[in-house]
């Protein structure tokens, strides 16, 4: 797939339009991105975001959800949604050609959802069986709590999903005001992909969302980590699952490609340094890796794993001393090109398919960075040296601010663990 042309545009109304044509694309993507998620919700309410976005897709404009599904496939194509900390997201793909049917039922998910009572507790099984599935996938629920160890009762802590509890408590007149507050235009961007052409998309933009009210964009505090500690959530199966690391830079900050590739040398692929000294060397683990987790005015840099609880222990403290070879050692030029070379393929790869150009166009945006395409991408990594790696560590892996999840049985060598006996 050929790189694409990015244009940034207006409405009337001064909603951002953001497209990326592609000449040789045979796809065309529409995406409406709502500025809010489990970060803006109020105490009690927690996972509205998430369950509205559920619920819109029951009925909207003229449309059951029947009828929206029997239309997007049969142009070719596909209609989803997702929400995160901060972003809720509707999209439709089809065919070129097609784009007609996507930009509608789009519009109409957007602007108007009928959220009738029935179909919002019918939705709510449905996502409270979503969040019971969730905690019963501990390779991805330790990611959320991992999150609330790091950031406690402030926003970024809160599970997108929500409780069953919380969501047992919402009816569509929760809902309804929520989407009042929150589905306006200053907290929206538009965002087009593939086979799409700018002046069409802003004409459709204009068409439909410009009649939304203004509003006021949410309003967010900057999230405190909570600093060195260890938290303990108990799971009755015998296997372990951690996550443990340290706040970092807002999304947009200079430093984030250095603090991916640093990343990247940690725990990126099977001959990463994790990889090795923790599987390879010590069989402690299958698989352990290293993230950053992004978010507009925040992030984490983390490392995940699994183990039995005989290992447990010593895999923490092996990491621990990864983390510590880096800061001394540093990193050396072979290492930083392998690591720059497998990010820069992924990215290559994503770049391949029509949605996730779609979908990282709006992540980036809606965090607070200009869009960019491939190249520019490309070129910030390549940018990158040893000396900018050292310099992000040295910011970045501290002991003072290493929180350590565990999720799992009580383990007796965990029981008087204290993140601080981890020197960095």
């Amino acid at each position: 797939m050929s790189g694409g042309n990015i244009t940034v545009q207006r409405t009337g109304q001064g909603i951002p339009v953001i497209t990326e044509t592609i000449d040789d694309c045979r796809i065309s993507g529409y995406m409406v991105a709502v500025g809010t998620g489990s970060r803006d919700e109020a105490v009690g309410e927690w996972g509205i975001s998430h369950l509205l976005e559920h619920s819109v897709f029951r009925a909207a404009g003229d449309r059951s959800s029947f009828q929206m599904s029997k239309e997007i496939e049969g142009a070719g194509g596909e209609l989803n949604a997702f929400t995160g900390k901060e972003l809720t997201a509707f999209y439709g793909m089809t065919i070129k050609g097609a784009e007609s049917i996507a930009k509608s039922i789009v519009a109409d998910i957007v602007c108007d959802p009928l959220l009738k009572p029935e179909d919002v507790e019918m939705e709510k099984k449905i996502v409270i069986q979503e969040i019971g599935m969730g905690e019963n996938d501990p390779s991805s629920y330790i990611h959320t709590l991992f999150s609330e160890t790091m950031w406690g009762s402030s926003e970024l802590g809160h599970y997108v999903a929500g409780s069953v509890e919380s969501v047992g408590r919402m009816d569509d007149v929760c809902l309804r005001r929520y989407y009042s507050d929150k589905y306006v235009g200053s907290n929206i961007a538009v965002f087009a992909c593939g086979a799409v052409d700018p002046s069409d998309a802003l004409e459709w933009a204009e068409e439909h969302l410009d009649a939304l009210p203004k509003g006021v964009p949410n309003k967010r505090t900057v999230p405190k980590a909570c600093g060195c500690r260890y938290v303990h959530y108990p799971r009755k199966e015998e296997h372990c699952y951690v996550g443990m690391g340290f706040p970092a830079f807002p999304a947009n900050h200079p430093d984030m490609p250095a603090l991916s590739l640093l990343s990247a040398v940690m725990g990126s692929g099977m001959s990463s340094r994790l990889f090795q000294s923790v599987r390879e060397e010590k069989a402690l683990v299958y698989s352990v890796y290293n993230a950053v987790g992004k978010s507009s005015d925040a992030s984490t840099f983390a490392a995940y794993f699994s183990s039995t609880e005989e290992n447990l222990l010593n895999a923490i403290e092996t990491i621990g001393a990864s983390y510590r070879e880096l800061l001394d050692g540093g990193v050396s030029q072979e290492e930083l090109d392998r690591a720059r070379n497998l990010v820069k393929g992924s990215l290559i790869r994503r770049n391949e398919s029509t949605r996730n150009r779609m979908n990282d166009l709006a992540q980036s945006y809606m965090m607070g960075m200009e869009p960019r395409g491939l190249g520019e991408r490309i070129a910030e990594l390549d940018g990158v040296t040893t000396e900018d790696l050292a310099r992000v560590a040295e910011k970045v892996i501290r002991t003072d601010s290493l929180a350590v999840a565990m999720y799992g049985r009580d383990v007796g060598s965990m029981k008087d663990f204290n993140p601080a006996s981890i020197e960095l």
